[in-house]
């Protein structure tokens, strides 16, 4: 939703829930400064006066499906007016236990280095000022505190990160440039993104690719310039509960159908060494390690540069080096 209708229909809420009386559509149109700026305050042209009725038509049935109950009022003179009454608009009391609480307090700081992070920090205040308490085990959860010596943090330093987060919660097709591993130059990519999920530290986003007709996951970093909203709807069904963890483990190397020897520098790779199935020091400032081999295994050693040099199998040896080359050549 664009900043500018949010706000205009914020106002627009406002008004009517603020008065004690039924407002005409000519009271709103002088009152709410969106709609002055955009067909001043009424008697104009006659296709001004079509363009704000169906302006204000769309509003009034936005805020509707938002949930705010408006009633139309015919009055006296026969002119209809519009209000929202607070009694019907009312959120009831919102009750926590100790395990709720807690859980809203660890989301607070899972969402601290987002954008989200003001937000949710109001949100802990205001559920504060009404009496919830929001520590489980002595501990307080509250976001705004320091921060203890283990905590859960998500970082969204990708600048695709929100404008695909709200992709998703708005059901938007996107378009943006895509750059995969192995190739020097980005792609263009239209995509209906349904949900984002982190893993290793990395967003992606999974959805519907609408040239490959098929579901496909793509990680955030690898997204070159903006992520661009198209109008329209979804041409694909969203299913039910999408897995993107285990779609990305599987093009990672998690689903293993074999073994592989690398060499990996001391110290470094500590993901790899995680996973490893055996270590064995080799002098010089090098292991060799036995790791599980799957598809996507080669993808995710490039990641780790100079640190590692693949033994075997020779294809997948093969398979990292071409990587790195188109890298290189990128």
């Amino acid at each position: 939703m664009a900043i500018a209708k949010a706000e205009r229909l914020m106002n627009l809420a406002l008004c009517l829930l603020g008065t004690r009386r039924p407002l005409t559509k000519r009271e709103l149109r002088s009152s709410i400064e969106a709609y002055r700026e955009a067909f001043g305050t009424g008697n104009g042209a006659a296709s001004g006066d079509e363009a704000f009725n169906r302006m204000f038509e769309r509003d009034k049935d936005d805020l509707r499906e938002l949930g705010l109950v408006i009633e139309t009022v015919e009055g006296i003179d026969g002119e209809v007016g519009y209000l929202a009454r607070r009694d019907s608009n009312r959120l009831p009391p919102i009750t926590l236990d100790a395990e709720e609480a807690a859980a809203l307090g660890l989301a607070a700081k899972v969402w601290q280095q987002a954008r989200l992070a003001g937000a949710a920090s109001g949100a802990l205040q205001k559920l504060r000022a009404a009496g919830m308490p929001l520590a489980a085990d002595g501990e307080d959860y509250d976001a705004g505190q320091p921060h203890s010596a283990l905590e859960p943090r998500i970082p969204t330093h990708e600048a695709a990160f929100e404008p695909l987060m709200l992709a998703c919660r708005d059901r938007r097709p996107v378009v943006f440039d895509y750059r995969k591993s192995n190739a020097a130059r980005p792609e263009q990519r239209q995509v209906e993104p349904w949900i984002l999920e982190c893993w290793r530290g990395h967003w992606y986003v999974a959805g519907w690719d609408r040239e490959r007709k098929a579901e496909r996951v793509f990680r955030l970093s690898r997204i070159t310039g903006k992520v661009r909203s198209r109008q329209g709807k979804f041409t694909a069904p969203v299913p039910d509960h999408v897995t993107v963890r285990e779609t990305v483990e599987s093009w990672a190397g998690e689903t293993a159908t074999g073994t592989a020897r690398i060499k990996l520098r001391a110290e470094h790779g500590y993901p790899l060494r995680s996973r490893a199935l055996a270590v064995r020091s080799l002098g010089d400032g090098w292991d060799e390690l036995e790791i599980p081999n799957g598809h996507g295994l080669d993808a995710w050693l490039v990641e780790f540069g100079p640190d590692v040099v693949v033994l075997e199998p020779a294809e997948l040896r093969a398979d990292v080096i071409d990587r790195l080359r188109a890298v290189a050549k990128g």
